[in-house]
């Protein structure tokens, strides 16, 4: 098939969200609710009664979708429409809505968008890439009950005339659900990141997908034929005959590449010469675990037990915590489960934190927590009663130094000592373990080591705090740059104290999962690698055939370093040079 022949090729590059390669004709997807038009009424109580069933047949309409997907996929893609679920019980949002139609004395449509609105708002802004798309979420749901109000059809994709590469400016989990029942090849939207619910739906049902691709929607038009490059983040708008002969090829080496990556997915984590590493998830509740032991993780290396209060807009009880943590812990099956204690604060608010000038530097994680106890001693309760029910792991985030450390520890230790005079003990030794992403903890990281059980990085915000970059700020995020040579030493730095105090490192940030990455981090001295479920098959075959001194001698070089730009062409190489040994 090739491209229109009236218009000339054009490439387009976006994030790669979900691999393959797929060529056909656009589809474009038109998106877009009735307008909403504001006007006076008389009764405010009634407009409320009308949201009270629009909700209440919203919630079903939700109910049978996440059903379907249940049937179609399985139970971890289902549960994304648990959040969609807890929006419309999220008393904070009704309450400003009530509150809204009662003050103005405008119609319930005018008010729940307008609300709803602030809400979309307030998540598109975090810098946090996982809870940036959650606005994606709350539009779904918002706009379900916004047809709901309006007697309007819900949206959908089709009907598609065979396989077609679906174009939209952004996709919603309801919509992406629809895809692989429609027979799509592929979707590219403009707009949306790699942890988007879409994004992670199209990993599941196999569909070649790009998002984030800028100048998508001026650049598509009818009848074009779209070559997707869900490896490379590629698009490729009319591609030439030279370029569709290019692709064949590169088809049936990714086919060829992907049974071969799939066929080692449960082979042992060891490298090509022996020597043995860990891969571990990343996720946000006991409803991704799936998706982790799916793709063999070793266990977890990162919970973020924050999103438990963000989906509840609320202070969770110990109990509710418990619950969580403790089905996660039994989910794992003997597997480790490392709880990151809350963080939250900077672009994460909740309750009564007040805004601050700079709050990525400010008042959140583990600073939060040691000046609230009533707070943080409920969850390393809930995390300790887990733990009687397999191996379980705590790390504290944000830590500066010694002290906070210290104060962390002697919190903890407090609490375990509280439940074992109330009979409860854990049914293994709780190891501890501080996560290293402030440039000052790493520059004590040899005092810290001698402290705690184990270091984990966070890469994303080490890197943003040694580099000065804001990456949410468009105008200096290029410079959010992860080659750069002290970001490379400094990650030695990390490994080398571990390794002298005889306790092992992982890194947890989006590094971990970045397969040009994970063989420099090995080299440098890391021992476990945590990223999110998808990029295990990957990351594993890829260093299963790699030797450890090769990679020791990738890190060398990359130590030697002056430039970013140097540090990535040595990571490229060395990629390119596995793959044709392979």
């Amino acid at each position: 098939m090739q491209g229109n022949p009236h218009r000339a090729e054009v490439r387009l590059l976006g994030t790669a969200a979900a691999p393959g390669v797929a060529r056909a004709t656009a589809y474009l997807l038109q998106q877009g609710r009735t307008l909403v038009v504001r006007r006076r009424v008389d009764d405010p109580e009634r407009e409320l009664a009308r949201l009270e069933v629009a909700l209440a047949a919203t919630r079903a309409e939700i109910a049978q979708l996440r059903a379907d997907v249940a049937r179609k996929l399985n139970e971890s893609e289902a549960a994304i429409f648990d959040a969609h679920l807890l929006v419309l019980e999220d008393v904070a949002l009704i309450d400003e809505v009530t509150k809204e139609v009662r003050r103005s004395g405008y119609n319930i449509e005018h008010c729940f968008e307008t609300v709803a609105q602030r809400y979309i708002d307030i998540f598109a802004k975090m810098e946090d890439d996982f809870l940036r798309e959650r606005a994606a979420d709350i539009r779904d749901v918002t706009g379900r009950v916004l047809d709901q109000l309006l007697g309007a059809a819900p949206a959908e994709v089709g009907p598609v005339a065979g396989r077609q590469v679906v174009v939209a400016l952004d996709l919603t989990p309801t919509e992406t659900a629809g895809l692989h029942e429609a027979g799509v090849a592929a979707f590219v939207t403009e707009e949306g990141g790699r942890t988007s619910h879409s994004a992670i739906m199209a990993r599941s049902l196999d569909i070649p997908a790009v998002v984030g691709v800028k100048g998508l929607m001026a650049a598509v038009g009818a009848g074009d034929t779209l070559l997707v490059d869900g490896e490379a983040g590629l698009v490729i708008v009319n591609p030439s005959a030279e370029t569709l002969a290019t692709y064949l090829d590169k088809e049936q080496a990714l086919r060829t590449r992907r049974d071969r990556v799939m066929g080692e997915i449960a082979l042992p984590d060891t490298t090509a010469d022996g020597a043995a590493f860990g891969l571990l998830a990343n996720i946000g509740g006991p409803e991704e675990m799936e998706d982790a032991l799916r793709c063999h993780a070793r266990g977890v290396g990162l919970y973020r037990t924050e999103n438990l209060y963000l989906r509840l807009d609320a202070w969770p009880t110990e109990a509710e915590q418990f619950a969580e943590y403790a089905e996660a812990v039994r989910l794992a099956q003997g597997r480790p489960v490392t709880f990151r204690t809350l963080d939250i604060g900077g672009d994460k608010r909740l309750g009564d934190l007040s805004d601050e000038a700079n709050p990525f530097m400010g008042y959140r994680a583990v600073r939060m927590c040691l000046e609230r106890p009533e707070i943080f001693r409920p969850q390393l309760r809930a995390i300790v009663r887990a733990a009687t029910f397999g191996p379980v792991h705590v790390m504290f985030p944000m830590i500066s130094g010694i002290e906070e450390l210290r104060k962390a520890k002697e919190i903890f230790r407090q609490v375990e000592a509280e439940l074992a005079q109330e009979g409860i003990r854990s049914a293994a030794p709780i190891r501890l373990g501080a996560m290293i992403e402030i440039p000052s903890a790493a520059l004590v990281a040899a005092e810290l080591a001698r402290e705690c059980d184990f270091f984990s990085v966070g890469t994303n915000d080490l890197v943003q705090y040694l580099l000065a970059v804001d990456r949410g700020n468009r105008r200096v995020a290029t410079l959010y740059d992860p080659c750069h040579p002290a970001v490379v030493r400094t990650l030695a730095g990390i490994f080398r104290a571990a390794a002298a105090a005889g306790i092992p490192a992982a890194v947890c940030g989006e590094l971990g999962g970045d397969p040009l990455w994970a063989p420099l981090l090995l080299g440098l001295g890391a021992h476990e690698l945590s990223m999110t479920p998808a990029a295990l098959p990957e990351v594993r075959f890829l260093l299963r055939h790699a030797r450890r001194d090769e990679m020791r001698a990738l890190a060398e070089q990359a130590l030697a370093s002056a430039s970013a730009a140097a540090t990535r062409g040595l990571l490229q190489g060395f990629a390119t040079a596995q793959q044709k040994s392979r």
